[in-house]
């Protein structure tokens, strides 16, 4: 079986019908054209850089940036920083994509639910976020009460949403077969309605994960005195280009790893599914 036709093989077939020696293959060369582009867009930043055809003082060279990591590091910025944003965009997480979890089950089993709020989140839900952030200075102050709530609002929807959507878009003849065997209610929806509607909450956590790192983003401009905004701010003001841009590759990091541990999740929550093997 060659390489390319394992990569058209059908999407129904699990993972173990392919060999181990092919699996790997397919793993180096999706993880290598993941790698070796960004490899290349680095190396040709830098010989820009070295050739003087980029200001240092509006776009440094990568070695610069790299030096600016080390020297906040060095000084230990970056180990007080990291955990305090780290709080801050988990806390908001919880809280939010908890609430978007009771609100989406209780819209999603109950029409009268629906009717209470389902209208009043979907005007919400239009209104960006950060453009919420005067409002919430005025309303929680500057303090770590407005930077949690933001990211709160960012959070809550994505899993609003999915969840609700997951549950209304139960196929009806499920139910019809859980009617047929005399299963409770309750029943039904331990055993029907949440496995099935599952992938798609999960999609919600993963979207809401993403969410609060933008939160996180936007809250920390407020009047931060601890934190990676806090870092970036003060960059800010003593022009240091290279400070700025480190901070915001830490927060891309923080994204990814993120994405991944989410992926990690549903890849072991939902370990019935067929799934990539990237």
């Amino acid at each position: 079986m060659s390489i390319s036709q394992l990569e058209q093989a059908p999407d129904d077939k699990s993972d173990l019908t392919v060999p181990a020696k092919h699996r790997f293959i397919l793993f180096a060369r999706k993880w290598a054209l993941r790698i070796v582009v960004p490899f290349v867009l680095i190396l040709f930043w830098q010989l820009y850089a070295s050739a003087g055809w980029l200001d240092e003082n509006v776009f440094p060279a990568p070695t610069t940036i790299f030096d600016a990591y080390i020297e906040l590091w060095k000084s230990g910025d970056w180990q007080t920083a990291l955990p305090v944003s780290l709080r801050r965009a988990g806390l908001g997480l919880l809280i939010g994509g908890g609430s978007g979890l009771i609100l989406g089950i209780l819209a999603g089993l109950f029409t009268s639910a629906e009717r209470l709020y389902d209208a009043p989140m979907q005007m919400i839900r239009t209104i960006p976020f950060i453009a919420m952030v005067p409002l919430f200075v005025v309303w929680f102050g500057i303090g770590e009460t407005s930077k949690v709530a933001l990211i709160i609002g960012a959070s809550i929807f994505p899993v609003y949403l999915n969840t609700y959507h997951g549950i209304r878009g139960i196929d009806s003849k499920l139910l019809e077969l859980g009617n047929a065997f005399s299963m409770s209610k309750y029943d039904q929806i331990r055993l029907i309605v949440f496995p099935v509607a599952m992938p798609s909450i999960l999609v919600g956590w993963r979207y809401a994960a993403g969410a609060a790192l933008l939160g996180l983003v936007a809250a920390e401009q407020i009047n931060s005195n601890a934190g990676l905004g806090y870092i970036l701010n003060n960059a800010t003001q003593f022009q240091r280009t290279d400070i700025l841009i480190s901070g915001v590759l830490v927060y891309a990091v923080l994204g990814i790893i993120v994405d991944m541990i989410m992926r990690f999740i549903e890849r072991n929550v939902l370990s019935w599914r067929v799934h990539d093997n990237a």
